[in-house]
């Protein structure tokens, strides 16, 4: 009997030994796990806890499903307390923080005291759910237990202040921690710039280098965004330096991170030094730097680099796409961003909301507001961003009504508006002068939806009663605001002086705008232009010389036209383009038959327009004109012209414009900085209301 005994324990301890020798290889599928399981019940090693404790490893090694390590857990009759740890490491590796805290839970009532392996992943569990109490109540434990001084245990409570908001706390553990590792800083600052304390984390940051401890890829990307959020540019250079002299630029995350914070803090140049030294580009870099330069203003550049993107044999994807589409929204490259809508399957267009309004957005800007409603009728999940696009296309091309019954369409279909949805129905109104339609809007926000007004929707009704000619009403409102109204609120009630003659009140506003906008060349040449009509003329030598002493420059007026998917850039007085023959010839042919017709150009605007393109010898070379006798001459009869232009378009050009659609037959569409006009037959949208 003896001899047989130990030939069976010999054998035991020979499968143990195989088993452990597998289990400790690892497994390249998940049938070889089940079959190693199945040989510890058959030859009852099942309730081994040392071969269930490397089982169990394995049994996490498979993704994020954890239901078979569970399932030979608790079928363990006598868990101990590395079996536990096991399993809790094991789910919150998975993310599976809900189920870690619920073992745990488990354990204490089953009586196991915690110990060092068991904290840190406990605390991490409680810190991805910000669950603070048990946070507390663990926190606790580790005193009690005298684990407070441990790296590990301390670097997680650290983590868990930091990521509930807690920041005093989690500094007063990370002063404690003796030897600090990239891991601690790394904590500290993303806490910090989850709180919103961005000049605090780069000054975490800061620390860290001078400690001498080299930063993580991660822990750059980090800052560098917290950078870009405080725009704070010098900072950031100072990191990009870093970047350079110590190699870290090869890093593509932190490579495209340093051109995303250029391009927010508006340097493109220094954005596309670093885009351009790049020793590899994906997808994610191009699409970075194209939406840096539609963000920037530079949508020409944008759409350049789009089609080099495409010629270097580059997918677009989603992020590029939405930079494109707003490039050419921008440029009212209309056939263009059509094109680029057929660069993706349609079905991904309409099953992504962002992709969605952005193209939605694109057609809307460019005039073609029956495309853009086919694309929100298609849309498969209409999310409040996609009802909202549409809600402002149709204000911007002129559709209120059609604006109104969308509203009523979106509450019926238990959407909750927000601010934005606002704004789209008091453009709407400011847009065709319905006031009273405006008022109850405004007034509903607050007292329908629960909505505070914010300063975007008083510029708004500001520019609904200014344009309406109620300016002494909208002067009041300005004076009644909750905050300090800014340039556009100015620029509203400015446009109604402008539209109305109210040269006294408009002196006034001048005054302001030029106070928050010193930099702004047209409201010095407005005012000094109002002082010299009221024979001021000390004043307006002033400001003249204030120009001059600030060394400010007058912007010019540009527009944009399409022809044939290239978008044409015309400045006033223009004489670069090829066919500038042909454009001042038909500019002649426009002038014989519209003085025909009875137009004689004017200067009567020009008090109020003389920022834009001045002196009534340019008149007739404006950019608009320009850019309208080019396309007469390079499309057919049957082609919509649509031109957008930097700044507003003058009352002589928009007089111009209308007598051009009459006797051309042609529809013209012109997107200022103000508005949307649509001309057809010698009428304009705006009835002269813009």
């Amino acid at each position: 009997m003896s001899i047989l005994s130990n030939r069976a324990s010999s054998q035991s301890l020979s499968n143990a030994l195989q088993i452990k020798t597998c289990l400790l290889q690892g497994f390249s599928s998940f049938n070889q796990l089940k079959h190693v399981h199945a040989r510890l019940l058959r030859l009852g090693l099942d309730q081994d806890n040392y071969l269930l404790n490397l089982f169990l490893r394995r049994g996490f090694d498979f993704g994020k499903n954890t239901c078979y390590p569970r399932l030979v857990f608790n079928q363990t009759n006598q868990p101990n307390i590395y079996l536990w740890n096991t399993m809790i490491q094991g789910l919150v590796s998975a993310d599976r923080f809900d189920d870690a805290v619920e073992l745990y839970c488990s354990m204490r009532r089953e009586g196991f005291l915690p110990n060092i392996f068991t904290f840190p992943f406990v605390l991490k569990a409680c810190a991805r759910l910000c669950d603070l109490q048990l946070g507390l109540r663990t926190h606790t434990l580790v005193v009690k237990s005298g684990f407070e001084y441990d790296v590990f245990v301390k670097t997680s409570l650290l983590s868990l202040y930091a990521k509930s908001g807690f920041l005093e706390h989690a500094h007063k553990m990370f002063d404690e921690i003796p030897e600090r590792n990239v891991v601690s800083w790394t904590v500290m600052v993303s806490g910090y710039i989850s709180a919103g304390r961005f000049s605090e984390a780069i000054s975490m940051f800061r620390k860290s280098i001078e400690m001498g401890l080299r930063p993580d890829g991660f822990n750059l990307v980090r800052v560098l965004s917290a950078c870009t959020q405080s725009r704070d540019l010098s900072s950031a250079e100072w990191i990009d330096q870093y970047i350079m002299e110590n190699g870290l630029g090869r890093n593509l995350f932190v490579a495209t991170s340093l051109v995303d914070m250029y391009a927010k803090c508006g340097n493109m140049e220094k954005a596309r030094r670093i885009f351009d030294g790049m020793q590899e580009k994906d997808v994610v870099s191009w699409s970075t730097m194209i939406q840096g330069y539609v963000l920037n203003g530079l949508a020409r550049e944008g759409v350049d680099l789009f089609l080099q993107m495409l010629a270097e044999e580059i997918k677009p994807d989603c992020y590029a796409l939405v930079g494109m589409f707003s490039a050419c929204a921008r440029l009212g490259a209309l056939e263009l961003g059509d094109w680029a809508s057929n660069l993706i399957d349609r079905n991904e267009i309409l099953s992504i909301p962002f992709l969605g309004t952005a193209l939605i957005d694109m057609y809307a800007k460019c005039g073609n507001m029956v495309k853009a409603w086919e694309v929100f009728k298609e849309m498969k999940d209409k999310d409040l961003v996609v009802w909202n696009a549409a809600i402002s296309g149709l204000a911007i091309n002129g559709h209120v009504e059609a604006v109104f019954g969308l509203f009523g369409h979106m509450q019926k279909s238990a959407i909750q508006p927000n601010g934005n949805t606002f704004i789209g129905l008091l453009s709407g109104c400011a847009h065709t002068g319905l006031v009273d339609d405006g008022r109850c809007y405004f007034n509903g926000m607050s007292s329908f939806f629960s909505l505070t007004p914010s300063i975007e929707h008083y510029g708004c009704m500001v520019d609904l009663l200014a344009r309406a000619g109620l300016l002494a009403e909208a002067h009041k409102l300005i004076e009644s605001m909750p905050m300090k109204a800014n340039a556009i609120v100015w620029g509203a009630l400015l446009g109604g002086c402008r539209l109305h003659r109210d040269t006294q009140l408009a002196e006034y506003v001048l005054k302001q705008l030029i106070e928050l906008e010193p930099w702004s060349s047209g409201n010095y040449v407005l005012l000094s232009n109002i002082y010299s009509a009221g024979q001021k003329w000390s004043e307006a030598a002033n400001i003249r010389s204030r120009m001059n002493e600030l060394g400010i420059q007058k912007i010019r007026g540009c527009s944009w036209v399409e022809v044939d998917g290239v978008v044409h850039k015309f400045l006033v007085g223009d004489k670069t383009h090829p066919l500038s023959e042909k454009i001042y010839a038909k500019l002649d042919e426009l002038d014989t038959e519209l003085k025909a017709a009875g137009y004689v150009p004017t200067t009567d605007f020009m008090l109020f327009d003389i920022e834009e393109e001045e002196k009534e010898h340019f008149l007739r070379c404006h950019s608009e004109k320009l850019a309208i006798a080019f396309v007469l001459i390079s499309t057919t009869s049957k082609d919509s012209i649509r031109v957008v232009k930097n700044l507003r378009v003058c009352g002589d050009c928009h007089e111009f414009i209308k007598l051009v659609s009459k006797i051309t037959g042609r529809e013209i569409i012109v997107r200022d900085n103000n508005r949307f006009h649509r001309f057809i037959d010698g009428l304009c949208s705006c009835k002269n209301y813009w």
